[in-house]
Formats: structure tokens, C-alpha cells, sequence
């Protein structure tokens, strides 16, 4: 099936109760492991494009970058989608756009909410008129400085208030909405807690596909309390990350450091695909009706 767009590969979600996983690609190893993984299990994903992508200045370095993305997706059996991950400025938004990417999510959660509603409209305007889907971000999903964080030091305060939710949506016209509701980027210590009260109430209130940021270390029951209670799209980096550098510790392990690199590559990229399938069974994602 190939490229489709946020929207097309989360149609059927919201009705019939499942997640989309989202996962960021390092590499071309990442990006295969992923795809190959969603095709083995005949299943959509979501590929998503980390936001450093920005960084590359050279034109012709940027298009082969995207080219070589693009190529995978394109050939790929099932539903992928190529989605900008935390885009941070409305520049990178539009670089992704102009890159090739189906779906960006725009990240103004640390601005005031109305400059972030303002920034957000105003690509939603640009990316729906070239055929793209946007995902935005209300509440702060926080990020652990220099390690791990303690669930219980999760600020609530953060959380995402059901009616900015429900404004939000209304007066920008976005695609998905990504919700603070108790995860973290990163790791945890102890056991994080989905708000599924408060997520409840934004499901009342939002009726587009709900995002789910920060999934790395939640258990796979509080995964699907949340799909349960309204998440359809779950976006899993650190854990994947940590799958690939996990298995080639344990090769360089038992070969003592002695081994070619290549087994060390392919040895990452099984774990990866591992566990991309992992999170395709707990998420309880569905191929789309043709």
C-alpha cells in the first residue's frame, strides 16, 4: 500500500478502539528493522522523522536524506506514514513538508497557548493544502534532565485541561492531538499512571485521534488502559533505542569485542524489529479495511 498520511492511517482507530505505534528512525537500519517488522506483521506504521533532520544545511544531502525515506515507504507492502517527530518552529515544519513527509507534528506545548493555536493554524493551512496531515501538542509531556525520572515527580499541573483540548481542536483544525496525561520522554523509575479520568473527558470533548507521547517504560497494562480510554496513536523511541543498544552489548559480550561489526548492525536490527512487533501486539493494532 505504501505512503498514506496521518489521517489515513489512523481512520479507523477511534472507532474501533486501537493504536498506531510511532517510531523515530535513527538510521537505515532503524528505518528497514520498522518497516520490515509492520510488513511481517501485516500491519501500518507510523515512521517517524526525528526533528535533527533540520540541521542538515546542504540541499542535495537533505533531498538524498528524504529520498532514501520516501523510497522505503513507497516500496513498503502495507500503510506507512512518514511523520515529523516534535517538530520545534514552524521552519522545520515546512522543511519536513517540502522534504516529503505525509504528516508533521508541530510542538508548541512550552509556548503560551494562544501563540502555540496560532502557530498551529497557520500550518495546518500549509500542510492541508499540499495533502498533509498535522498532529500539535496541548499540555507538556516533560523530559527527565540527565537520567531517569521518579513517576511520582511528574508534574500534573502540566496535564492537558479537557476544554483547552476541545478549543484547540475547534479553532485550528488539526488531525491528531497529542495529550499530557502522565507519561515522560524517556525513562521512568517506579510505575507511571495514565490520568484515564482525565482522558476520558478530552475523548468526550476531541474527536480526532488522540496521541499518546512519552510511551517508553509504561507497562503493557497501563498501554491499554490508555488505548482503552482514547489514545490511537503511541509514539516509542527510548525503548526501541535501547532494544538495538542492548542486543549489541550482549554480542560484544559473549564475543568478548571480538566481532565483525556487521553481526553487531544485524543483531540491532532484530532486536529493533523485535520489538517493533511487540508494541504492535500490545498497542492491538488492526491492518485497514481496503
Amino acid at each position: 500500500m505504501g505512503l498514506v498520511t496521518l489521517t489515513e492511517i489512523l481512520k479507523e482507530s477511534v472507532e474501533k478502539k486501537y493504536a498506531v505505534g510511532a517510531f523515530d528512525t535513527l538510521d537505515d537500519n532503524f528505518t528497514e528493522a520498522i518497516v520490515a517488522a509492520a510488513e511481517e506483521e501485516g500491519l501500518p506504521v507510523i515512521l517517524m522523522v526525528p526533528n535533527f533532520f533540520a540541521d542538515i544545511r546542504d540541499e542535495r544531502q537533505l533531498s538524498f536524506y528524504f529520498n532514501r525515506l520516501l523510497d522505503r515507504c513507497q516500496r513498503a507492502t502495507v500503510p506507512v506514514c512518514l511523520h515529523l517527530d516534535h517538530g520545534n518552529s514552524f521552519a522545520c515544519c515546512v522543511k519536513a513538508i517540502h522534504g516529503g513527509c505525509t504528516s508533521i507534528m508541530f510542538d508548541g506545548s512550552a509556548l503560551p497557548v494562544e501563540e502555540n493555536m496560532a502557530i498551529t493554524k497557520e500550518l495546518v493551512r500549509i500542510a492541508h493544502s499540499c495533502g498533509v496531515s498535522v498532529e500539535a501538542e496541548i499540555g507538556h509531556v516533560g523530559s527527565p534532565e540527565g537520567g531517569e525520572l521518579e513517576a511520582s515527580d511528574v508534574d500534573a499541573s502540566q496535564y492537558t485541561k479537557p476544554e483547552d483540548a476541545k478549543r484547540f481542536v475547534e479553532e485550528t483544525g488539526v488531525d491528531a492531538l497529542a495529550v499530557a496525561v502522565g507519561t515522560v520522554h524517556g525513562l521512568f523509575k517506579g510505575t507511571p499512571k495514565i490520568d484515564t479520568e482525565r482522558l476520558d473527558r478530552i475523548r468526550e470533548l476531541v474527536k480526532i485521534p488522540l496521541v499518546l507521547h512519552g510511551g517508553s517504560g509504561l507497562p503493557e497494562s497501563e498501554f491499554r488502559a490508555a488505548i482503552a480510554h482514547g489514545i490511537n496513536k503511541i509514539n516509542f523511541f527510548t525503548g526501541l533505542s535501547l532494544a538495538a543498544s542492548g542486543a549489541i552489548d550482549a554480542k560484544l559480550k559473549e564475543f568478548h569485542g571480538k566481532i565483525h561489526y556487521i553481526e553487531l548492525i544485524n543483531a540491532a536490527h532484530e532486536a529493533c524489529k523485535a520489538a517493533v512487533k511487540e508494541q504492535m501486539r500490545i498497542f492491538g493494532t488492526l491492518p485497514l479495511d481496503a
